[in-house]
């Protein structure tokens, strides 16, 4: 397991409204675990989703599966 810290990406949709997950996708190839943590408390809880969950999630979003907000 490395100790490197890990590069936090936000989305570009998410704007200012403080509203974001980040997740940390460098290493999933690896882990094959995908961080996910609320943007607005870094400090916080990380919650580790199995990278291939993590694909069907993001697919499922483009595809709308979750509807609009």
């Amino acid at each position: 397991m490395t100790t490197e810290p890990l590069n936090w990406i936000k989305s570009s949709y998410s704007g200012g409204g403080g509203q974001c997950i980040e997740w940390a996708p460098s290493n999933a190839s690896d882990t094959g675990i995908v961080p996910v943590r609320d943007s607005k408390h870094v400090r916080g809880p990380v919650l580790n989703v199995p990278a291939g969950a993590f694909a069907s999630f993001v697919a499922g979003v483009k595809a709308g599966e979750f509807g609009t907000v």
